[in-house]
């Protein structure tokens, strides 16, 4: 696979999203099945692998540490601080909290060492901007951990271009991780271009568009803790509306010699240079199917054609319902 440049490092231009093994879309998996998939990415030449505090409520971290800690040099680690599990109420029951201040971060960082077993962090992001936090603040406190060589390189999620160049004046900010995919193209509007023009990378987090363009989904099966059942675009109406778009796209699909979610992360690789997807699988041959999306070539046409297929006028529905959107510092279109 060929690499892509972010901040000090060359990663394979598609990576991996660990949080499907632990979190989000129903129970966990095995601990053998998840060493499958991660060894298997190691060896289709995966060298990017993200994580986070959150995922699994730390679970995630310490699953990837111990299967991972033995390849360590094979790959570039990222993990997220400022949003983790908290038992607020002193019950052992522990909620989604976010915090980013500095002495939070630094908490977070220590424990995320110890449970990812390894000396540093190689790209560190503040997982959501705390808004009761000034995200100068958030990032100094990012920085201090850099020059004590607990992390090589800060990234930032979810966030505006506005509050990325705040946070660049700080500290210079390798990568932010947005969702992007056909059906989200909120980065368009101008967080995108920021990276761009600062040297930022931008890492693409649900670019199969969580899984609708890969085929078609069963929402009445979705586990009780499946996050897609708050998401509006998964309501029954709305994707019953997105899911007309489908044909077509599968066509396109077959038009371009790949699977459907080939299609979708080789649309964003020939986006530009400095995009680097994220897809997430709790499968091996899903996995595999992903990879190969690095060898789908497109042309300007079929391009054109799914951009007019699939964009933020023709989906139906917000990618968050409203308590996430409140949560995120992201552009929206009006």
């Amino acid at each position: 696979m060929k690499n892509r440049k972010l901040g000090q490092f060359q990663v394979s231009e598609i990576g991996l999203g660990c949080m499907n093994l632990s979190h989000a879309y129903g129970a966990p998996i095995s601990e053998a099945q998840a060493e499958r998939v991660l060894l298997t990415a190691l060896d289709a030449g995966v060298t990017f692998f993200d994580t986070a505090a959150l995922y699994g409520f730390s679970t995630n971290e310490t699953l990837v540490g111990k299967i991972l800690k033995s390849h360590r040099q094979k790959f570039t680690l990222a993990s997220k601080c400022g949003m983790s599990g908290v038992d607020v109420n002193g019950d052992g029951k522990l909620v989604r909290v976010i915090d980013g201040r500095p002495e939070t971060i630094r908490k977070t960082c220590e424990d995320a060492l110890k449970r990812l077993q390894t000396d540093v962090i190689d790209l560190y992001y503040l997982h959501r901007w705390d808004k009761k936090v000034p995200i100068e603040d958030s990032v100094g406190a990012l920085s201090d951990l850099v020059r004590q060589g607990k992390i090589q390189s800060i990234g930032l999620s979810e966030v505006s271009a506005s509050t990325l160049r705040k946070a660049h004046a700080v500290h210079p900010i390798a990568a932010v991780q947005t969702e992007y995919s056909l059906w989200t193209r909120n980065p368009e509007i101008a967080v995108l271009q920021a990276c761009k023009e600062l040297g930022t990378a931008f890492v693409a987090f649900s670019p199969v568009a969580r899984g609708f363009l890969c085929g078609e989904l069963d929402i009445h099966a979705f586990d009780a803790k499946d996050i897609r059942k708050s998401m509006p675009r998964f309501t029954p109406e709305n994707y019953a509306a997105n899911f007309k778009l489908f044909a077509h796209y599968l066509s396109l699909a077959h038009e371009a010699g790949c699977s459907p979610a080939q299609l979708a992360l080789a649309w964003l690789l020939h986006k530009d240079t400095h995009i680097v997807p994220i897809p997430g699988t709790t499968s091996v041959s899903h996995l595999q199917d992903d990879v190969g999306a690095a060898n789908v070539k497109l042309s300007p046409d079929l391009i054109e054609k799914l951009d007019a297929l699939i964009n933020e006028k023709t989906v139906q529905g917000s990618r968050y319902n409203v308590q996430s959107n409140s949560e995120v510092d992201t552009e929206n279109f009006a």
